[in-house]
């Protein structure tokens, strides 16, 4: 696959996937989520990488959904479909969650809907200080997808989970640490360092032993993330699409308003 959305490369071991659609601050897109399932796999099968570094820009790690293709869909008149996309950021959260190898994602600035649980979603997340971790979802009258729901309510616990997705509270990197949702709060200007310094450390470490310790995890802290997709998230997702609420969000969002939301 030709990759226009990131920028792909290893060093001493460490898989390096940078985001690099700065246009729409690194919008998951059908196009990027694409992308970023191919690189995923392709450093899975590469026997000469021990480290993936999943790395966003320097303004955002990701804005989350493109909400001008969004406007655009909304404001076609057509049904609104976004059924392969939510399939696809649902594939994507399981397979960083399954790849053997250890995933350090690192954030600096806004990351906001599904780029926040694509970040959390990394076995090891390094942040700036300046680092906000966004439910942003309800803004546009949808439910977090790209299993935020799932992590949030596991690590936080439902009160405050509701609290972040129900009010779209932007988290702080410094309260995403102390939740346990993520590694290492550092400055800007550190973030490079810190991480190579964490892939380095892992990519010493013994590999296949790794493997097996996210197989541990995985089957103890998200032993019915699958199902969960499945049953649960994509299909509220995709009622929340079909409503004039979404609709309203979108073009509230565009228009730089407040939505005025009425619940249909």
């Amino acid at each position: 696959m030709e990759f226009d959305k990131l920028i792909c490369k290893t060093q001493d071991g460490i898989g390096f996937i940078t985001m690099n659609s700065p246009k729409n601050l690194n919008a998951v897109d059908i196009a990027m989520a694409d992308q970023l399932l191919a690189a995923f796999e392709i450093m899975e099968k590469d026997s000469d990488i021990k480290v993936i570094v999943l790395e966003g820009g320097e303004k955002a790690f990701s804005a989350g959904g493109d909400i001008g293709y969004f406007y655009g869909q909304v404001q076609s008149g057509a049904k609104i479909d976004l059924s392969t996309l939510i399939a696809k950021v649902g594939q994507l959260a399981v397979a960083m969650k399954k790849c053997s190898k250890m995933i350090v994602c690192s954030v600096c600035g806004a990351a906001a809907g599904a780029g926040a649980n694509l970040a959390l979603s990394g076995d090891f997340v390094v942040a700036t200080e300046n680092a906000k971790f966004i439910q942003a979802f309800i803004n546009l009258g949808l439910v977090p997808d790209t299993g935020g729901s799932f992590i949030l309510g596991r690590a936080v616990g439902p009160a405050r989970a509701m609290e972040y997705c129900a009010l779209g509270k932007p988290m702080t990197a410094a309260e995403a640490k102390d939740f346990g949702l993520i590694y290492q709060v550092v400055a800007k200007e550190e973030l490079k360092d810190a991480t190579l310094a964490v892939a380095k450390k892992l990519s010493a470490g013994p590999r296949f032993a790794y493997g097996e310790l996210k197989k541990q995890i995985y089957a103890t802290s998200y032993f019915d993330y699958e199902n969960y997709f499945a049953q649960v998230e994509a299909p509220t997702q995709y009622k929340c699409v079909d409503t004039e609420d979404f609709k309203e969000g979108v073009r509230a969002f565009v228009e730089k308003r407040k939505p005025d939301f009425q619940g249909k």
